[in-house]
């Protein structure tokens, strides 16, 4: 008859759950894992079949009795990790969305807004637009397996331990939301400027014809314009995109050193 005993239930707790219990809260908030069009059962599959990987990969844990105040502790932390570092990146996916509600609010396409499950809120059409794109793009680039490549990469720069995270690493994600609408604002500059233009030269068009409408005439040329720039910009898109994703790799790998204090 097989027998395991308390030693043995504590070392697989130890092996599996704890990294399992990290991966998880990683994939709930990370950009792409978390979407709520994935079925749950897609990412449950998913996150233990990443967790079971990395679980495999590491040395055999001998800690703390997982049952301890201390076990409950460092389980805690796993979570704390894990969101944080979904949240890192779901920061850089956030100034897109930014850049994209403000081409939508200069093209004056605000207006035009739907549903967006993602958020639970409601967004503008081209925000929306360009989130799709995005999203293409950064499959495309194997970000998703970049995502999961430094997630493994965190349990050999902060392994589980009983020993506390450092508090500068949140210090470090608070200020990493100070970017967020520079970046943003960087982003749709293009778009931003080449309205500013447009409505300044509708404004000395008006001031000269002033029996033109300008809500029937504005809005079409603002509108076209938008697009245009926008087109024009989309074959650069990749390779800008592709330097903030690479940020946010980035930014997410120093916040789990950080944690670590190194």
């Amino acid at each position: 008859m097989l027998s395991i005993t308390s030693a043995q239930l504590d070392a697989l707790l130890l092996t599996y759950v704890f990294p399992m219990v990290r991966v998880m809260s990683f994939l709930a908030i990370a950009p792409l894992f978390s979407n709520v069009a994935l079925p749950k059962r897609v990412k449950l599959i998913a996150a233990l079949a990443i967790g079971f990987a990395i679980a495999s990969s590491l040395p055999t844990q001998n800690l703390v009795d997982p049952g301890s105040y201390v076990g409950l502790a460092i389980l805690g932390e796993q979570i704390l990790i894990g969101a944080g570092m979904g949240f890192s990146m779901r920061i850089v996916f956030a100034t897109l969305d930014v850049a994209g509600e403000l081409i939508g609010l200069q093209m004056g396409l605000s207006f035009a807004s739907f549903f967006d499950p993602q958020s639970a809120g409601t967004t503008s059409v081209v925000a929306q637009i360009i989130g799709l794109v995005v999203s293409l793009i950064f499959l495309s680039l194997n970000g998703h397996l970049m995502l999961v490549e430094v997630l493994s990469r965190s349990f050999e720069w902060l392994p589980i331990s009983a020993d506390p995270m450092h508090a500068e690493g949140w210090l470090m994600l608070a200020r990493s939301g100070s970017v967020l609408f520079a970046t943003g604002l960087l982003l749709a500059l293009p778009v931003v400027v080449a309205l500013l233009i447009t409505n300044i030269a509708l404004a000395v068009l008006t001031r000269a014809a002033p029996q033109l409408n300008l809500f029937a005439v504005g809005f079409p040329i603002t509108s076209t314009v938008g697009i245009a720039v926008i087109w024009l910009t989309l074959p650069t898109l990749a390779n800008v995109l592709e330097q903030v994703f690479d940020a946010g790799f980035e930014s997410m790998a120093m916040l789990v050193r950080v944690w670590a204090g190194h």
